[in-house]
């Protein structure tokens, strides 16, 4: 896949420290927004059993999983522990007129 940047949402679909569910393409991401204003994007399942991060918790820049707590860093994607122990993909955002675009294809 080339290096595709994406219309997530728009700004104000998400809160300040709070995740919200994107799909495209059969695929589902998770956007959040930090405390400052910034957006960062990650897959949007879990890595330990597939559920959607977006019906988490977001706390800082973590995201914990509804099903079983575990937490992930949505910056880096780092696993943070039990039950998690693979990282998530993490994805490059931009905002542009209020729009926030995400580059698919272009994992870390």
């Amino acid at each position: 896949m080339g290096e595709n940047w994406i219309k997530a949402c728009d700004i104000e679909d998400v809160d300040e420290e709070d995740v919200i569910r994107f799909d495209f393409s059969g695929r589902t991401f998770a956007i959040y927004r930090s405390a400052d204003d910034e957006f960062f994007a990650t897959d949007g399942l879990c890595t330990h059993e597939k559920v959607h991060l977006a019906d988490g918790l977001v706390m800082k820049n973590i995201i914990e999983c509804p099903k079983h707590n575990g937490r992930f860093d949505y910056k880096t994607g780092e696993a943070k522990g039990a039950p998690v122990c693979v990282n998530l993909r993490t994805y490059p955002t931009k905002v542009h007129d209020g729009e926030v675009f995400i580059r698919i294809g272009s994992a870390s």
